[in-house]
């Protein structure tokens, strides 16, 4: 149970919004606009508030960013045009819900004012580590890999197609080295000019070149003691390529303009969606080079090739939109289908601009088939017009499931004899789907979370 402050100068509304509350089993305190003030600031353990926006409120609205700065405020609202006229009010807002107030809407607005009241007691922490998400078999051996490279100083090659995630796969390896506590400094050596990159990296003196007015490190030494990310290697010069050869070998590089060197305490990383076997037959990347950085290779496989942790991976982006304070949304298991069913060119970094529009399209609310771009519910159309199974097979244990006979002489254990189905099927979806909990939920038109629950409750092991 948690105390959810109610502002609102409507005696009818607020107690509409209360009642929703206490169905909810969390403990309303009611406050008319004159004293919510007052109300905030005596109340230590609010989880958020909830005012409306009639005229009254502004003021008040304003008193309790004043007074509670770090308390979760939404906005209600009974109308778009109501919306409208809280859009001056968004500072310190973290969000505008529907009246009447719906079951789904508060639940999702809450789980974000917790995971903001985290975010403020933890204030001044170390930005946490993006988890690489996923069920498979691919994302398993990844990380697994991730786990035994980690804490040695070998140079690693992150390779995989564009979107994949080939900087979380660093930022993971970074994390778990003994050089977790120095900076993690990334590059994009393919967005930078050939001419400009080497300043980049190595840093230059003042006059090395017209523009240089001062002295600038780089990003080597910036990452004295920690990790250099060198993305998307394979997009190099052939003249930088030997210079970062020296580097790896020597240990040491100049900053442009100065024969000084200066020692590189820096593990390196690097990445990229090229074929660099293809990059040395055609004599566009060194082989010595490939050599010095393929100590030890990562391989990272697209999203098309792991469609169930489509799931996975989108609750994970939904947690990190409202742990941003960005909002909230909830995906039907018909739209989850659909996502699972597309193709994803652009991999883990298109679905997450997907979800990031889909939080924005429908804000505390559930996102159905019809709220997809059109060209995900195409796919998905396409996908079951080129014939997936219609019959038994179509979900797992659909005909497969052999209930007992009953001598009903003697009656049933009804909730024992439907405890022992539900265990059946769920064992049944989860051999279909080699283990992978994300697919069996979706097949037995499930939640990843309850799936979860449920396995726990009634003693189900995933297949090895």
């Amino acid at each position: 149970m948690v105390q959810v402050l109610v502002v609102d100068s409507d005696a009818e509304r607020r107690s509409s919004i209360e009642t929703v509350l206490q169905f909810l089993e969390h403990e309303p305190i009611p406050a008319e606009a004159a004293d919510a003030g007052q109300v905030a600031v005596g109340h230590s353990g609010l989880a958020m508030a909830l005012v409306g926006i009639d005229g009254q409120e502004r003021g008040c609205l304003q008193r309790l960013i004043d007074h509670r700065p770090e308390l979760p405020v939404f906005l209600v609202a009974p109308d778009a045009d109501a919306r409208r006229r809280g859009g001056d009010l968004q500072h310190g807002v973290l969000g505008v819900l529907d009246l009447p107030l719906r079951q789904g809407q508060l639940t999702a607005a809450l789980r974000q004012a917790l995971s903001h009241n985290v975010r403020h007691r933890e204030h001044g922490s170390a930005a946490r580590t993006p988890r690489l998400a996923g069920e498979s078999r691919g994302v398993q051996r990844v990380t697994a890999l991730i786990e035994q490279v980690a804490d040695t100083d070998a140079s690693v090659l992150v390779l995989g197609e564009s979107g994949t995630g080939k900087e979380v796969v660093a930022r993971n390896i970074h994390a778990g080295s003994s050089r977790r506590s120095r900076p993690f400094v990334p590059i994009n050596c393919g967005a930078i000019p050939a001419e400009l990159l080497e300043s980049e990296l190595f840093g230059h003196e003042k006059g090395a070149f017209t523009g240089a007015i001062s002295a600038r490190q780089g990003r080597f030494e910036m990452a004295q003691g920690g990790t250099v990310f060198l993305d998307e290697i394979g997009d190099m010069s052939m003249h930088m390529q030997v210079k970062l050869l020296r580097v790896l070998q020597e240990r040491t590089f100049e900053r442009v303009g100065s024969n000084k060197p200066i020692h590189a305490d820096v593990r390196v990383i690097a990445a990229t969606h090229r074929n660099l076997d293809t990059g040395i037959r055609d004599g566009s990347f060194r082989e010595d080079l490939f050599y010095r950085l393929n100590v030890f290779p990562i391989e990272i496989p697209a999203l098309r090739e792991r469609p169930g942790d489509i799931p996975v991976l989108v609750e994970e982006m939904i947690r990190r939109i409202e742990d941003e304070g960005r909002g909230s949304v909830r995906v039907s298991p018909a739209a989850m289908s659909c996502l699972s069913a597309y193709h994803w060119p652009g991999n883990v970094r298109e679905l997450a601009n997907v979800v990031e529009r889909l939080a924005i399209l429908c804000p505390y609310g559930e996102v159905g088939v019809d709220d997809l771009p059109k060209k995900i519910r195409e796919a998905a159309r396409e996908e079951l017009d080129r014939g997936a199974p219609a019959g038994p097979e179509a979900v797992p244990g659909q005909g497969g499931l052999a209930l007992p006979a009953v001598d009903w002489s003697e009656g049933i254990d009804l909730k024992g004899h439907l405890t022992e189905v539900e265990q059946e099927l769920i064992r049944q979806a989860l051999e279909a789907t080699e283990g992978v909990v994300g697919r069996a939920a979706r097949l037995l038109g499930l939640r990843r979370t309850t799936l979860v629950e449920k396995l726990r409750r009634l003693d189900v092991e995933r297949p090895a």
